[in-house]
């Protein structure tokens, strides 16, 4: 089945379509969600959650390329992601004006490896790692970000500045080990 022919049978409510969707995409949208959300639990129910809304407004989707729908459902998981953190009071932001300077090496984040790197990004405070998250790995620009957790653009910047420092430091630490 092609993803093209799983979404039209998802519009007619098929359960093997969703199947289809649901086994194909599911454990890289968990993934998503385990960068935002620590708790193996909770990332599972908010990524259910995920596919929940992704089905019921399946009718709004369209179609465009295979890739299409992978983006569309990371989409709804980061938003998922923001709700559920917002709902539990975990998203706390550091205000600009408190957050101090750091120096970046941004070449030594490249050439760590992608599973090492994650484990460091979780350690993270939950605000910065959510910044860090949506402007780094989903791309989104410091004005989306201000827009979809409603801080200002510069509070955005800050704390993608000290998730980086933290994230410097930490890596800093594992390569003395």
């Amino acid at each position: 089945m092609t993803d093209q022919k799983a979404i039209e049978g998802c519009k007619k409510q098929d359960r093997i379509s969703q199947k289809y969707l649901f086994d194909t995409y599911s454990d890289g949208m968990l993934m998503v969600c385990m960068r935002y959300v620590k708790h193996l639990p909770d990332a599972e129910e908010i990524m259910l959650n995920g596919f929940y809304n992704f089905y019921r407004t399946i009718d709004r989707f369209i179609y465009s390329h295979e890739s299409s729908v992978g983006g569309w459902l990371k989409k709804i998981m980061v938003n998922e992601c923001l709700m559920f953190l917002r709902k539990n009071n975990s998203l706390k932001i550091v205000d600009q004006e408190y957050a101090a300077e750091v120096n970046i090496d941004d070449g030594q984040m490249a050439r760590m490896n992608a599973r090492d790197l994650f484990k460091l990004i979780t350690t993270l405070p939950v605000g910065y790692r959510t910044v860090f998250n949506l402007f780094a790995v989903e791309g989104y620009s410091h004005k989306e970000i201000a827009a979809m957790m409603n801080i200002t653009e510069g509070t955005s910047k800050s704390q993608l500045n000290k998730a980086r420092g933290l994230l410097q430091q930490a890596m800093k630490q594992m390569m003395l080990l």
